[in-house]
């Protein structure tokens, strides 16, 4: 119960941290990743019932990354959209991102690092980047 107090304590701060004087809304966590993470008009609408698509959006909303990261908007870190647009979705590719996504870096998107996210599985940063990959408009 705790645990559970102090991750949220957490979140909020860093909701309340980010601000950047919007208008505010009372969200759940899962409905908020849901609205922030929506295909726009660029986007497959048929993307939303893939798989990849939905355990990626899951992860994302479950963890930091909506705190620096929007679908069509830069932000903190670069729009989903615009980082599906720069790379192909080829395993390597995948594979090369996800490893961003746990170890962290900077450079590619600007001189703001990303923070490592090290507790964060192969497999669940993959399919965080299928997710993302899903965006790329056609």
């Amino acid at each position: 119960m705790l645990k559970k107090f102090l991750v949220l304590s957490v979140i909020v701060a860093a909701c309340y941290a980010c601000n950047n004087n919007e208008t505010k809304t009372t969200t759940t966590p899962d409905t908020a990743a849901a609205a922030k993470t929506e295909p726009a008009a660029g986007g497959s609408a048929n993307a939303s019932k893939n798989p990849d698509y939905q355990k990626g959006l899951a992860l994302i909303g479950a963890n930091d990354c909506l705190t620096c990261h929007k679908v069509d908007e830069t932000s903190t870190g670069p729009a989903y959209r615009d980082v599906a647009n720069k790379y192909t979705a080829d395993d390597a590719t995948i594979s090369m991102l996800a490893d961003k996504i746990i170890k962290g870096g900077s450079g590619v998107w600007g001189s703001v690092p990303m923070t490592a996210h090290d507790a964060l599985s192969k497999d669940d940063a993959k399919a965080m980047v299928k997710y993302v990959m899903l965006l790329k408009n056609k």
